[in-house]
């Protein structure tokens, strides 16, 4: 321990400890110190037996881990000697000069092996008369080794046990014995700990009230349940925890364990886990690791103008590591003579062109250790003395070592004619009477420096004064702080001894007052008790003797805090902002003013709140996180190295109010050859101001003047602009207004030219209206076909090539689309209606084929017998444009008249009703079926079938046999279509044939085989491929063969499939109205 305070004199050398790696022991050690002083524990551990270097830690009290409170004041080195297996670790405490005692308890732990302990008080200074030393306690005996026999050691304390049962007017005092800083922190968590524990029915074991990690490390939560089949959740900051490469479950019996791996900051959180009802909680904190000087400064010595760097390095890249002069922070300004530089570990501060003043103690910082070193900046003047005159050389340097003078490279030894003097750091050189030989280059060599003086033409003359200006800044500029005492020492010279006088303008400065001059016989001193700023100026000191006169100009620069700045103005306010600016204030004090501290308070209250923690390098500033519809006001401080200025006024009160933001999806309606229409969307964030309405504004292009186009506000998002002259071009924004303001506007990107442009015709057809539009007899049919084109397009019908009887048939045109209606549809109304659209010469049209289907013909009954109904029928006349696919036959007593559907999907045009009641009478009626749907009416039989009761004989007819062989016979053939790309299609037909035809497909004479985008389908007859998402190259001619023993048919149509689906090509241009029908 090295004690640089009271004690320095007392102990020399720092306490030095020994520990052996192999004897588990555990030391302690008592020391007394006056607190104020420099301590400096070493530890030295051999580690002969270890394969590797030891991990030592630093403790303060029971608990506290030093590494965590590595700074300034406290500072921890760590060494190892590879070939000697001895570990150094070094531990460095600053004083802060407080006269109070002080008690601090040390441990230090190498693995888990051997632990000693360190005990440090203030002790109390005896007064006493007699020596100077009297009544000071003997440090030597406390620094001796003791060994502690482990029976006579007390038990460790809990620190967490000691304040949950301590009354709490003893906090304090527990927090002063056992090294406690955070006691508030720790007063927190013991009363969350109190309000916690309690007899718990689910935990046996809950979790430490803290845990601490060091970043990138891992940590370990263990609870151990009462009951192992209880569920168990792990939360942190309210938030569940799943597993994951993270968190770690694992249960080991009633145990159950949760570990994080590479802990960081993120995870400094509270922790605990519910089992059922029931919680327990824990504190996590997670240490940054301090970073280690690795390889510190060196001593420096050089010359005046040379360049100088000052290199150390780290144990991290790109650190935070600061650098200090004289213990003063050293920053990177620009403006500064020092420039700090960094590569990666390495950390250099350079000085390009070192001064006589850049001597002084550069050390540099970091959160787990210091290195200082010492530059020596020698300047080299020559000097003249008269011959036979004294020659009187004088060296200081920065430290009390000895040192040897030369002549021309020669030692020279002290004697009769030549005398040496050595006074602390002072070295004199004299000759009482020079000589011609003493001409030459002088030079005085310490341990690290030099001091060389050249003598030419001595002549037996008188020294002229001088004054030796050089410690002073740049301009002679001296500069001190308001309230504070200067006293400015001149070092001159000169045979005889000078007068001096100093003066400030006319007015001559005494040796008396506030201001006034001292004189010695080699410097002379302005001293300034209590400078004010009125003291700042150009004060004159004038050297007189035989030899002439020196005068020079000293400028006394006095530095005070900054007046205050003026009010600030707020320039623009938002939702729960402002912005606003400030001058700076008139007088900086003398001092650059380095920033600025920002307050706000509600008007109605007195309390100010703080803004910034950082200074505010701009005259700009903007608060937030204000209550909107609150009135406030702000201040400001200025701040300079000396301090905070006062207070500014208050700026005016200012409400905070929220504008919109701008509205959105601006874009052009229509354009005429005089007015231009827009139509927006609102604003996405209208705020609490709501909206008041919109401000539409416009110029023409190449101009910058913006033009109202309504001198009211509008609440609709439409509006015409109107008497615009034909053929410019004008460029459109808009803004919502509300009670903030207007808010940003809206620009159209483009220029818009004010001319109706012609528009092609363009019908877009629904694509259900591409394929055949199929309608029951009787039911409304209602199309609505949209169309494009400008200006006044003209719509025109047809229907089978000759115009539409608008007296049956409705036709209604917009600008945008028209409307066919028929309020009843008959199969008269089917056909082919071809719609026409122009526009000047341009032409567009299109093609609808609508169907009405019917049912089919008269149904007779062509025979009874026993149970069985024999009926026939004829196809309905009218398919409904759609092939028939079937019949569905149903039966009704003639006494309830209910209907029940006897056959469904019935190909033939006769059919037998087999299982009938006798005795009962019947009712028969059809209904056709074709792809869309069964038909609306049905043909009923005109006579009922009688079923005969038993006693009746039934004479059976007499039938031939029947040859039921026919060769294959399409009875319905395809039928050409076309399909829409990316939709699937599909052809039918039906055929009929004894034996059963075998069907084959074929494409463009091709067979269809093993191909997934065909699918083929055969049921009672009908025949159906199915072509899934076909695309233009699938159009062709399709053929359906049946073959069977008695021959062969075929049928074919054509297929054509036509480009992207309607909804993609109508969506860029086609009215909205439109889409919604």
């Amino acid at each position: 321990m090295d004690v640089n305070s009271t004690l320095k004199q007392k102990w020399k050398k720092p306490v030095e400890m020994q520990l052996s790696n192999h004897v588990p022991q555990q030391l302690h050690y008592s020391f007394l110190f006056l607190k104020g002083g420099n301590i400096t524990f070493i530890a030295k551990v051999e580690a002969k037996d270890l394969l590797r270097k030891p991990n030592v830690k630093w403790f303060k009290g029971k608990w506290m881990d030093l590494a965590s409170k590595a700074g300034k004041h406290l500072q921890l080195k760590e060494s190892f000697e590879r070939h000697t297996k001895v570990c150094l670790c070094f531990s460095f405490l600053w004083g802060q000069g407080s006269k109070e005692s002080l008690k601090i308890s040390l441990r230090q732990q190498v693995g888990v092996q051997e632990q000693w302990s360190l005990t440090l008080a203030s002790p109390h200074r005896f007064h006493g008369e007699g020596q100077e030393d009297a009544g000071e306690l003997d440090f030597s005996g406390l620094l001796k080794r003791r060994e502690v026999k482990q029976q006579e050691e007390e038990p460790e304390v809990d620190v967490w046990d000691l304040l949950k049962n301590a009354n709490p007017s003893e906090y304090e005092k527990i927090a002063f014995q056992y090294g406690i800083t955070d006691l508030r922190g720790m007063l927190k968590r013991l009363k969350r700990m109190r309000r916690e524990v309690k007899k718990s029915a689910a935990f046996a074991k809950g979790l430490d009230p803290a845990y601490q990690v060091d970043k990138g490390g891992k940590v370990r939560f263990m609870v151990e349940l009462a009951d192992p089949t209880v569920e168990l959740k792990w939360y942190k900051n309210g938030q569940e925890i799943r597993p994951s490469a993270k968190y770690i479950f694992e249960h080991k019996g009633n145990q159950r364990i949760l570990f994080i791996n590479n802990c960081t900051m993120a995870d400094d959180a509270r922790y605990y886990v519910t089992a059922g009802d029931e919680k327990c909680s824990t504190e996590l904190f997670v240490r940054d690791p301090p970073i280690l000087v690795t390889k510190g400064l060196e001593d420096t010595s050089t010359y005046v103008g040379e360049r100088v760097e000052l290199s150390c390095e780290v144990s991290e890249d790109d650190a935070n590591v600061k650098w200090f002069r004289n213990g003063v922070e050293l920053t990177n300004d620009p403006k500064s003579r020092y420039r700090i530089k960094v590569e990666g570990k390495k950390h250099t501060l350079v000085i390009e062109e070192a001064a006589k003043n850049d001597t002084a103690t550069y050390s540099v910082m970091t959160t787990g250790g210091q290195s200082e070193a010492k530059l020596i900046s020698l300047a080299l003047e020559d000097q003249t003395v008269r011959l036979g005159q004294e020659i009187h050389l004088k060296c200081e340097i920065s430290e009390n070592v000895e040192g040897k003078w030369y002549k021309n490279g020669q030692l020279i030894e002290a004697s009769d004619r030549v005398k040496l003097y050595h006074k602390g750091r002072i070295h004199r050189f004299v000759i009482p009477v020079s000589a011609v030989d003493d001409e030459g280059e002088y030079m005085f060599v310490p341990d690290s420096s030099s001091y060389i003086s050249n003598f030419d033409n001595l002549s037996p003359f008188s020294d002229p004064p001088k004054l030796h200006l050089d410690g002073l800044g740049e301009n002679n500029t001296v500069t001190v702080v308001a309230g504070n005492k200067l006293r400015l020492e001149i070092p001159i010279t000169g045979e005889p001894p000078p007068k001096v006088f100093w003066s400030r303008g006319d007015k001559m400065v005494t040796d008396s007052g506030r201001i006034r001059a001292e004189s010695y016989p080699d410097s002379s001193c302005l001293v300034i008790d209590a400078a004010e700023r009125e003291d700042s100026g150009a004060f004159r000191i004038t050297l007189k003797n035989e030899a002439g006169e020196d005068t020079a100009l000293i400028n006394i620069k006095v530095v005070d805090v900054p007046d205050p700045p003026q009010a600030p103005n707020v320039t623009e306010v938002g939702e729960d902002w402002c912005i606003m600016t400030w001058e700076p204030p008139a007088n900086d004090g003398g001092s650059p003013i380095l920033g600025y501290f920002i307050e706000r308070k509600k008007k109605q209250s007195s309390r100010w709140m703080r803004l910034n923690f950082e200074l505010c390098k701009e005259t700009t500033f903007e608060p937030k996180k204000m209550i909107e519809g609150v009135a406030y006001e702000v201040r400001v401080f200025a701040v300079n190295a000396i301090g905070m200025s006062k207070p500014s006024m208050p700026s005016k009160s200012f409400v905070p109010l929220a504008v919109t933001s701008p509205p959105t999806l601006l874009a052009v309606d229509s354009v005429t050859d005089t007015s231009v229409t827009m139509k927006w969307r609102p604003p996405d964030q209208i705020g609490a101001a709501g909206l008041d309405g919109y401000v539409v504004e416009y110029c023409f292009e190449g101009t910058d003047e913006w033009i109202v186009a309504n001198p009211e506000l509008t609440d609709k998002t439409k509006f015409t602009i109107n008497g615009l002259p034909t053929g410019s071009k004008i460029l459109v924004r808009v803004k919502a207004v509300n009670a903030a303001g207007e808010s940003e506007p809206k620009y159209h990107p483009q220029p818009i030219l004010v001319k109706e442009v012609i528009e092609p015709p363009k019908i877009r057809l629904p694509r259900h209206l591409k394929q055949t539009y199929t309608r029951r007899v009787g039911e409304t049919v209602n199309l609505v076909i949209p169309f494009q084109g400008k200006p006044r397009a003209k719509v025109s019908w047809e229907k089978n090539g000759s115009p539409i009887d608008k007296n049956d048939i409705n036709i209604r045109n917009t600008e945008h689309d028209t409307i066919i209606f028929i309020r009843k549809a008959e199969r008269g109304h089917s056909g082919e209606y071809n719609m026409k659209v122009e526009v000047e010469n341009l032409v567009d049209k299109a093609t609808i084929d609508i169907q009405i289907i019917g049912p089919p013909e008269v149904v007779t009954i062509e025979d009874v017998w026993g149970e069985n109904v024999n009926l026939s029928w004829k196809p309905p006349k009218d398919d409904g444009n759609a092939a028939i696919t079937g019949y569905t036959i149903q039966k009704a007593d003639k006494k309830s008249m209910e209907w029940f559907t006897v056959i469904e999907h019935y190909h033939r045009t006769s059919a037998t009703i087999n299982e009938l009641v006798i005795g009962n009478e019947y009712y028969f009626r059809v209904f056709a079926e074709n792809m869309c749907g069964l038909s609306e009416d049905a043909t009923m039989t005109k006579e009922s079938a009688l079923i005969a009761k038993d006693g009746k004989v039934y004479k059976y007819p007499v039938y031939d046999d029947f040859d039921f062989s026919e060769r294959p016979l399409f009875t319905q053939p395809l039928v050409n279509t076309f399909a829409v790309a990316g939709y699937n299609a599909t052809l039918n037909c039906s055929v009929r044939g004894n034996p059963k035809p075998k069907i084959t497909w074929m494409k463009n004479k091709i067979v269809i085989m093993n191909d997934p985008r065909y699918r083929m389908f055969s049921n009672q007859g009908v025949c159906t491929l199915e072509i899934r998402k076909p695309s233009p190259y699938d159009g062709g001619t399709y053929t359906c063969r049946a073959v069977n023993e008695l021959g062969e048919a075929e049928v074919d149509c054509k297929l054509e499939v036509r480009g992207k689906s309607f909804k993609t090509l109508q969506i860029p241009s086609l009215p909205e109205h439109c889409l919604q029908s």
